[in-house]
């Protein structure tokens, strides 16, 4: 499969037109939260309809600046992940929103404890898990990233990601985990054989493109690039 994977589009929705091209190229969008613009929750809605009216398979969660009774409103378009587990064409997808406590300026700041806990249903399944618990089929949608990788450093050697959802991604193994809320930390990266992918803000032209495959030991990350639009 082929994702366009997107995060933090902060009601720039003129943005979402540069990107047609792959919009059509994708079998299905991973859309990591932030869809209001700072400071402005009522951007939250028209951009996620805009979204919307591009491919007609998005897996999303809420970022923290979106409310998050915003989440609701994902529900009904059917596009959230968010506490739950979605199964389709035989991968799994399942969502964590909002960003750490910090500033305490934006809507949805949640705590470790909280930001972990929208994976309990991953934790007390194991329909997807082989044997040994892992999770080759599972993709994490996650607005806050985990700790200590690429996706989370604000500064040199500065990481403020969560550790519990480091932690739970090392017990899982996902097959990937898709992230954003820090802007300036757009990379590519791995804990263990689980892909990290931090596309960086899409208001700012900024996206990645993931491709997956089955093979006889399982699923496997087969592409993993980040681009920017003019």
């Amino acid at each position: 499969m082929r994702f366009l994977v997107i995060s933090d589009l902060h009601g720039n929705i003129p943005m979402l037109n540069k990107l047609d091209d792959e919009f059509k190229a994708a079998d299905a969008v991973l859309f990591a939260g932030d869809f209001a613009e700072v400071g402005h929750t009522e951007t939250g809605k028209p951009s996620m309809e805009a979204l919307c009216k591009k491919h007609e398979l998005i897996f999303s969660v809420i970022g923290n600046c979106d409310e998050p009774s915003f989440l609701e409103e994902l529900e009904k378009q059917d596009i959230s992940v968010e506490n739950t587990l979605v199964y389709h064409d035989g991968l799994y997808f399942a969502g964590s929103g909002g960003g750490s406590k910090f500033t305490g300026t934006t809507p949805n700041e949640r705590t470790d404890e909280e930001l972990l806990a929208d994976f309990d249903i991953v934790g007390n399944t194991k329909d997807g898990a082989d044997k040994n618990g892992r999770w080759d089929s599972l993709i994490l949608i996650m607005h806050n990233p985990p700790k200590d990788t690429k996706c989370d450093e604000v500064s040199p050697s500065v990481h403020v990601g969560s550790p519990l959802l480091r932690k739970f991604i090392e017990d899982k193994e996902p097959l990937a985990v898709i992230t954003g809320h820090i802007h300036e930390a757009a990379a590519i990266d791995k804990i263990n054989d689980t892909v990290i992918i931090n596309p960086g803000p899409l208001a700012g032209g900024f996206y990645a493109v993931m491709e997956t495959a089955k093979d006889s030991s399982g699923w496997k990350v087969t592409k993993a690039e980040l681009y920017r639009t003019a």
